[in-house]
């Protein structure tokens, strides 16, 4: 009985983790860069936000809608507008 227990819950959380490791699959849409949804202790500071709305958009029209795909861009120009204002020096 107690075996049938352990190898039961060790099968429920082999199943509860199948969701997770699925959401970090290549071909998925990064929701927090998109929608700012699913951002669970996500900090970036610019540099990292830039690598991956570059990551995202190359991924193109296989994951994103061409309306994605010009929201994912002009995100990318405005956190490269405000990394280019900081990195100004005050004239």
């Amino acid at each position: 009985m107690r075996k049938m227990a352990i190898m039961l819950a060790v099968g429920l959380s082999m199943l509860s983790s199948v969701p997770a490791f699925a959401q970090t699959s290549a071909d998925q849409k990064d929701e927090c860069l998109l929608a700012s949804k699913n951002c669970m202790n996500q900090v970036d500071d610019i540099k990292q936000r830039i690598y991956k709305l570059n990551r995202e958009i190359k991924k193109g029209t296989r994951v994103y809608s061409p309306q994605e795909l010009k929201k994912l861009q002009d995100k990318l120009k405005e956190t490269s507008d405000v990394l280019r204002t900081l990195e100004k020096p005050d004239s």
